[in-house]
């Protein structure tokens, strides 16, 4: 499911006259049989403005164009899908999370920083690594990316049109490099470097015939994907958590080592949100969980 299915000129003009965030309300409507809160209409209205606008300057004219693409068999979507050809000719799509984000803080997860989200401060991913667990998880998932003998290659950002990086930044943080070199982040002075990154992979064009592909493909998992699910059933946990999933899976980490690092051994209870089953987690502070 997808709530936009288009030409990246269509988009670029739906945008510019104003149209895109109430064909994304109306299609979320006729799909969910329910309005969609205004600050998520006003959000779409803003971030894809500055997508479109981004689209225009790097001349990207001949690609397709999904918006809240919703991943397989899950409640998430990608905030913007654009697809095309590389310089060789091979299908690519290329996944770009939105954030209006203005500032963050240190966060004691391995992969979350601190931001104002929803009406207050809340420990979220950051941007590289939540839309590289998307990209790995379509990738996974979505047929047209691990079957024939040229499947679509996927490749994330993120772009945060509002945010101007500090210095000692959190969002620059050590930790992230990895991350960040997989999944850049670009910032409100970074349009012409996505510009670049977008061009770098889109250079061919032909995007409607890459967009068909992926919409008509299956969902099925990758042999990968279940070669992750062989190994969870053997006690060796690796799988592509999204979102509060990964945050609470970090934040249960955390409160072990701080645990183990005072020398107390208890359990700890987080009680999970949206996203994760609304459950208890209970976990023993114990030596092994630093190893998972």
């Amino acid at each position: 499911m997808r709530l936009y299915s288009g030409s990246s000129t269509d988009f670029v003009s739906d945008s510019v006259h104003n149209r895109i965030a109430e064909k994304l309300r109306d299609a979320f409507f006729h799909y969910y049989r329910y309005h969609p809160p205004p600050a998520e209409v006003n959000s779409w209205r803003n971030s894809l403005r500055a997508m479109a606008q981004v689209f225009d300057l790097a001349s990207l004219k001949d690609h397709g164009v999904f918006l809240e693409y919703q991943l397989p068999l899950t409640s998430k979507r990608l905030d913007c899908l654009v697809s095309g050809k590389d310089e060789k000719s091979q299908d690519q799509a290329v996944i770009v999370e939105l954030k209006q984000w203005e500032r963050s803080e240190p966060a004691d997860g391995d992969n979350e920083v601190i931001t104002w989200v929803g009406g207050s401060d809340r420990e979220i991913l950051h941007p590289s690594v939540q839309v590289g667990q998307y990209t790995r998880y379509l990738s996974d998932n979505n047929t047209a990316f691990h079957r024939g003998s040229e499947p679509v290659s996927a490749s994330g950002c993120a772009y945060l049109h509002n945010y101007a990086f500090q210095p000692n930044d959190p969002l620059l943080s050590p930790k992230f490099t990895e991350s960040r070199s997989v999944y850049p982040i670009f910032s409100a002075g970074d349009v012409e470097p996505l510009c670049g990154y977008l061009r770098e992979r889109l250079c061919g064009g032909r995007g409607l015939d890459v967009l068909r592909r992926i919409e008509n493909s299956e969902y099925a998992p990758s042999k990968k994907l279940l070669e992750h699910v062989a190994r969870l059933i053997r006690g060796n946990p690796v799988y592509t958590l999204l979102d509060e999933q990964l945050v609470v899976f970090d934040k249960v980490l955390a409160l072990a080592k701080s645990g183990l690092n005072s020398g107390r051994r208890s359990v700890v209870l987080v009680k999970g949100g949206p996203g994760t089953g609304k459950s208890v987690i209970a976990i023993n502070l114990m030596a092994s969980l630093l190893e998972m």
